[in-house]
């Protein structure tokens, strides 16, 4: 079986970054023992890192640069906003710890999209928070191996994602 669309690949793999000042430096792994699950063809991993992935077996490996303007931008300060705190009240009310310095929330913008806001300061003017991708202004350096390939099932298909260990859970 091939990594190719409708196909549940799952993947191992060490992520290097490069700001461009510092060189190259360790950011992530993945196991072999704890794969990555994405659905191939279903646009949830940069489309660089699926190419370099397209047509390969288990067993194969993979090597990747992909620079920033392809992968997750360039860190941008407009994406660095501020939001009243009584936007936050519901939550905090179940989760006191909630809004505390270097917390990362799952949020939704006016048109639905998800993102993730990482909080930055809480003051008199509100939540200060970054929603810029860790990742964003750094060419990134993916050396893996592909580990499984199965067929998705339906209800991954109508979902776009992959569901079951490892993927989304329902």
């Amino acid at each position: 079986m091939i990594a190719e669309n409708n196909k549940v690949v799952s993947v191992a793999y060490e992520l290097h970054v490069d700001d461009g000042e510092n060189g190259k430096e360790f950011r992530e792994k993945v196991t072999k023992e704890e794969p990555f699950p994405f659905l191939f063809g279903a646009d949830n991993i940069l489309p660089k890192l699926e190419e370099a992935i397209s047509g390969k077996t288990v067993g194969d490996s993979f090597e990747v640069f992909i620079d920033y303007e392809n992968g997750y931008g360039d860190y941008d300060e407009a994406r660095k906003v501020i939001i009243p705190k009584s936007n936050f009240k519901e939550q905090n009310k179940k989760n006191k710890d909630l809004l505390k310095v270097g917390n990362v929330i799952p949020m939704k913008d006016d048109k639905g999209n998800r993102l993730r806001g990482e909080i930055l300061k809480v003051d008199y003017k509100g939540v200060h928070m970054d929603f810029n991708s860790p990742l964003a202004g750094y060419d990134l350096y993916f050396k893996g191996e592909i580990v499984a390939i199965r067929d998705a099932e339906p209800e991954e298909l109508e979902h776009g994602h992959v569901h079951g260990p490892g993927g989304h859970q329902h």
